[in-house]
């Protein structure tokens, strides 16, 4: 390795065992650490931003474009001028058309994804994993699937079912209806415990495997230390 990688893993060794010092309890090392992390990660974005949205899609057009496009760049940067006005309690009312925009531009951009993304994809798969042609045998790898059509229509219908909203205002007014409903409630609660349960695992396993790589990088700076001196 040259100067530059030695000089950078050793930053990174030091980091480590700052990050480590957690395991002894909550101290100035460890915030210190997680300070510069955000910091960094926080001039990281700010970098990115600037060069590849604010630059080329709010500045350039101003000076390279044509009439129609400057005018229309001139909205977006006349909004962006008003989210200064949150600085001031004085004038932060005048953030508020701007945040408005910002958060219903926001909030359909994510409703829209989530319907044409996730939702309407997962319907049709779960609808496709019942499509069984008349003529195609009904062999091993045709009932797996209906078997699977069924688990996935069953969730959902529980998971759905349990977060169905009202309340009775006597216990004697219970129909039979929402005991059906509450029953599917309680299905669709296993389904959102195993759903929990797999995200939690999921996270886990990508911790630990980020903790491996960090112990095994420490053990590698060490022995090429080592290494040196022993030669």
């Amino acid at each position: 390795m040259n100067l530059a990688d030695w000089i950078g893993a050793f930053v990174g060794f030091v980091l480590t065992l700052l990050v480590f010092s957690y395991l002894i309890g909550d101290n100035p090392l460890f915030r210190i650490t997680l300070h510069m992390f955000i910091g960094v990660s926080a001039g990281f974005a700010a970098v990115v931003t600037i060069y590849n949205i604010i630059l080329p899609r709010l500045f350039v057009p101003i000076f390279i474009s044509d009439r129609s496009e400057q005018i229309l760049t001139l909205f977006p940067l006349i909004l962006a001028g008003l989210l200064f006005t949150k600085i001031s309690p004085r004038f932060a009312f005048i953030g508020n058309l701007p945040m408005s925009y910002l958060v219903g531009v926001s909030a359909a951009a994510a409703i829209g994804g989530a319907v044409t993304g996730t939702l309407i994809p997962q319907a049709l798969a779960s609808m496709n994993l019942f499509a069984v042609q008349s003529n195609q045998a009904f062999d091993a790898n045709v009932g797996l699937r209906l078997v699977n059509g069924i688990i996935i229509l069953i969730g959902t219908v529980a998971t759905l079912a349990y977060f169905q909203f009202g309340k009775l205002s006597q216990a004697s007014e219970k129909t039979q209806f929402q005991t059906w409903i509450d029953g599917l409630g309680q299905i669709g609660q296993v389904f959102i415990a195993i759903t929990f349960g797999f995200l939690f695992a999921g996270i886990f396993s990508a911790a630990l495997t980020a903790l491996i790589g960090r112990v095994l990088f420490s053990v590698d700076f060490i022995s090429d230390v080592l290494g040196l001196f022993i030669r």
